[in-house]
């Protein structure tokens, strides 16, 4: 490694979790005296924070992996460490097929990062049970736009639904203190944060292992001076309470925006997948949260082709969605996970199968969303201003969370990234809304 401090590019991939795990070792290395850089030609020592969770995105993972890999033999990098959930979940594999990687850090020891770097580091492999929880005083540097963040406010997961690796990659559900998620909030709101998406497995169970909840957090974080937007995301279905309900109802920081991902609907798939909630069940917390919450926003993930979904349960999927009308909907074709039990289910589902369920749900949503969307002609909205496009100021409705739904774009407006600005809708697309100024 060279006398000077040494150069670091780190690459993220995966949900906002991991990125949350990739600006803390930022916040380590910098804290450590490193210095980073967004180049990998000019790095010493390139890092890859993987996803490990479905097919895809360990596809995905190898190939970044491979890639940096070519930078040790043709620029300045000596050293290339790879973190997170696949180096958790693969430990052994990854290092007997990548000598090219020189060290191997899980998703709860990555608080090591600032010791992985050096040269003369010679443990390749730091892989344990994930126990590690970062505090408020954990170093981060953000990484997304200075007027957003995520907070992750609690690691780990104990549901253990049949069809997911999260609890042997990330550990059993254990939450930060409420008073560390405080400090954090103050800190992010000093340095100029507005909006705030509240993040973990399953958010809803907050403080469930302590003596805390999410209603009380809630009640402390829309005290943070400086902060205007709070969102919630990942809320189990069968834990949404009266008192989070109130407190959206109640408190103008939190936004009324659900995101409930049910995964499915019809009983024996439910039953399989070890999801404990009915259909009934989330068809009257829908009805709730519809009648006492005014313009709330609905979001789901879906997975179809789970082993044994036959015909018959799909179509009930199906229904399902065009019945409840979601305002946002993902889709997922299932992936086959080593070491879950639906790997060895019966009822493997054809791809080609898998792929005609997506196409016809995303083919229905489509139209669901552009024609809720067409209801909000001539609506004002509050948009969360990102910066310019061609067709004028881009930027986020309340009703839209960061990388996973559309976008404002507002005519003849000026403001800077990070204001809140309100505009009539003139116009809508599937998933985007056009707006001016009001």
């Amino acid at each position: 490694m060279p006398d000077h401090a040494p150069k670091i590019c780190l690459v993220s991939l995966g949900c906002a979790k991991n990125l949350v795990d990739s600006e803390l070792m930022l916040g380590i290395l910098k804290e450590a005296g490193a210095e980073l850089v967004v180049k990998e030609e000019e790095a010493d020592v390139l890092i890859v924070n993987t996803c490990g969770f479905i097919g895809d995105a360990k596809e995905e993972s190898i190939d970044a992996i491979l890639a940096l890999a070519e930078y040790k033999k043709t620029a300045r990098c000596r050293r290339l460490i790879v973190t997170g959930c696949l180096s958790q979940r693969y430990k052994d594999d990854l290092a007997k097929s990548l000598p090219e990687v020189d060290c191997f850090i899980g998703t709860g020891e990555f608080h090591r990062i600032a010791e992985a770097i050096k040269e003369d580091f010679r443990e390749r492999v730091l892989v344990g049970l994930p126990t590690f929880i970062h505090d408020y005083t954990t170093p981060r540097v953000i990484s997304t736009p200075g007027y957003s963040a995520y907070v992750k406010v609690a690691e780990g997961c104990s549901n253990h639904c049949s069809y997911c690796s999260i609890p042997s990659i990330r550990g059993e559900f254990r939450s930060r203190s409420e008073e560390s998620v405080v400090k954090e909030a103050e800190q992010l709101a000093a340095q100029g944060i507005k909006e705030i998406n509240l993040i973990a497995q399953d958010t809803t169970s907050f403080g469930r292992d302590r003596d805390a909840s999410l209603e009380s957090l809630l009640k402390r974080l829309v005290k943070v001076r400086g902060l205007e937007w709070i969102r919630l995301l990942y809320l189990y279905p069968g834990r949404i309470s009266d008192g989070l309900i109130s407190i959206m109802k109640n408190e103008e920081k939190v936004l009324s925006y659900i995101d409930l991902p049910l995964q499915h609907i019809s009983p024996p798939v439910l039953k399989a997948m070890n999801r404990q909630y009915t259909r009934a069940a989330v068809e009257r917390l829908i009805e709730k949260l519809r009648g006492e919450l005014d313009d709330v926003t609905l979001r789901t993930s879906l997975i179809v082709g789970f082993p044994g979904e036959t015909a018959k349960d799909f179509e009930e999927l199906l229904s399902f969605v065009e019945a409840v009308r979601f305002d946002r909907l993902g889709v997922f074709m299932y992936s086959r996970e080593e070491g879950t039990p639906a790997y060895s289910m019966k009822g493997q589902v054809a791809r080609k199968t898998k792929a005609g369920r997506h196409e016809a749900l995303m083919a229905a949503q489509r139209e669901i969303s552009l024609e809720s969307n067409r209801g909000l002609i001539g609506k004002p909205v509050k948009v969360l201003v990102e910066g310019m496009s061609e067709y004028g100021l881009k930027g986020r409705a309340s009703s839209q969370a960061p990388d996973v739904d559309g976008a404002v774009y507002v005519k003849g407006a000026e403001a800077r990234p990070g204001e809140i600005i309100e505009a009539i809708v003139t116009d809508v697309g599937d998933y985007d809304l056009f707006a001016e100024k009001s």
